[in-house]
């Protein structure tokens, strides 16, 4: 099942995950080291910042698997595992918002140990919601082009994927 929304042939939702997720997953080793090692309190700020950012574009990429997630046939294993896709990645960042919140409140906005657990907790729903993405594709074929195989032509060229090569 091909993607509803695309950009030069590949499905937007993918191509938006990594911003949160590279983030998400240097806020919480930036604030690990802050708290554990070494007490720079600009590692902590730049890990609230990146925080903030995963939020914002966790946010954005949710709009474009929501399209797609509604294009999936009702009834479907896809459907369902998608639902528990989308349910974990929501938790995923209300944890992560509170987190930030909580954070927000002081002037220096450095991590408090309940905000870096949080943020631990958080990150391991993201994994969980990572794999359930993966399964998704890898396992449901969601996203992935009809005529997908290993010598398909390039999504620039124009052809369906299909398509045989022309000479």
């Amino acid at each position: 099942m091909e993607s509803r929304v695309k950009l030069f042939g590949h499905p937007i939702h993918p191509m938006l995950i990594v911003v949160p997720l590279g983030s998400f997953i240097s806020a919480v080793i930036l604030d690990l080291v802050y708290y554990v090692a070494s007490g720079s309190p600009t590692l902590g700020l730049v890990g609230f910042w990146n925080i903030g950012i995963g939020i914002v574009g966790g946010l954005v990429a949710a709009v474009f698997g929501l399209i797609d997630w509604l294009a999936i046939p009702s009834g479907t294993r896809a459907k369902r595992i998608g639902l528990m896709h989308a349910g974990s990645n929501v938790a995923m960042l209300l944890i992560f918002t509170v987190a930030w919140l909580d954070r927000f409140a002081t002037a220096d906005h450095l991590p408090s140990s309940q905000a870096i657990l949080l943020e631990v907790v958080a990150l391991a729903v993201g994994m969980v919601a990572g794999w359930l993405g993966g399964e998704l594709v890898d396992r449901l074929g969601v996203g992935v082009d009809e005529g997908a195989k290993l010598n398909a032509p390039n999504s620039l060229s124009g052809r369906p994927a299909g398509a045989p090569r022309v000479r």
